[in-house]
């Protein structure tokens, strides 16, 4: 029989806690790919990685399980296969570090853009199902297949316009708003994909095979906010953008005095003009 699904156990503090870790790491990720703008080479690919941390695997990823956290279905327990779970996180970051490459080695060319937002968008969409997947319950789990596809639209325009945030979003106060707005679209991703689904319990539950959320989700989660949060602390402890082009501007500014000032001092001060016989004295050779 169709069994009672409930997505709110511990009532809104589930996903008012996945709401604010996704604007953290969106905010985190916006800040660092800001930061990878102002880089070259070497540092801008690693900031770049960081950025992924922190959107696919703060943003996206530690979102979907603390919201998974409130999910509880009536006549069986829930269990996670370990391997998928952990596949999950991969594959979240792995998907939002490619659009993030895309998107910053494409210049903001809007094919890049666009290509970026889709394959963003698929892989989200796979990461949430390929989580949800990783459950292991005694029942059956099918899928709205109208609701699956609104559900996979919405990740794949939220993960454009994120991606077009990281292009033009370099503020502090303007990075906050874009993050507040990504975390509304993964929740929303988020909530309409688990609306989709529709459980039959079986009549007679067996064993639930698997690892408890308590034993193996909390700390995963706590290790990768940890990350996130070191990363937090290197981005505050660096320069912004506009810092680093004011300290350019700067030395620019101090090379062009010291040349006029060089210039200067050579019209100033000229060289005395050398005679014919000081021209001659390096040729001459020393007899013995």
């Amino acid at each position: 029989m169709t069994s009672a699904v409930n997505h709110f156990t511990h009532g809104l503090l589930t996903p008012a806690l996945a709401y604010v870790m996704s604007c953290i790491g969106s905010m985190l990720g916006l800040r660092l790919t800001a930061q990878a703008h102002a880089s070259r080479g070497g540092a801008r690919a690693r900031w770049l990685l960081g950025a992924a941390v922190s959107i696919g695997g703060t943003g996206i990823w530690v979102m979907h399980f603390i919201a998974m956290m409130g999910f509880d279905v009536e006549g069986t327990q829930i269990k996670y296969d370990v391997p998928l779970t952990v596949a999950s996180a991969l594959v979240a970051i792995v998907v939002v570090g490619t659009g993030l490459f895309l998107v910053s080695y494409g210049r903001g060319r809007i094919l890049a853009l666009l290509g970026g937002g889709l394959l963003t968008g698929l892989g989200v969409a796979s990461m949430h199902y390929l989580g949800m997947y990783a459950m292991n319950m005694s029942a059956h789990v099918s899928y709205d297949r109208v609701i699956v596809a609104l559900s996979v639209g919405i990740a794949v325009v939220a993960a454009t316009v994120a991606l077009w945030f990281t292009l033009r979003v370099k503020k502090p106060v303007w990075i906050t708003a874009a993050a507040l707005v990504m975390g509304v679209a993964v929740s929303g991703m988020h909530y309409t994909g688990m609306y989709a689904m529709h459980v039959t319990v079986d009549s007679e539950p067996g064993v639930v095979a698997g690892a408890d959320a308590l034993d193996f989700l909390v700390p995963l989660m706590t290790v990768i906010s940890l990350i996130t949060l070191t990363m937090l602390l290197m981005v505050l402890l660096s320069p912004s953008e506009e810092e680093l082009h004011e300290d350019a501007e700067l030395v620019a500014r101090l090379e062009l005095r010291r040349r006029t000032a060089h210039q200067q001092q050579q019209l100033a001060y000229p060289a005395p003009p050398i005679s014919g016989r000081q021209q001659m004295e390096p040729m001459r050779v020393r007899r013995r």
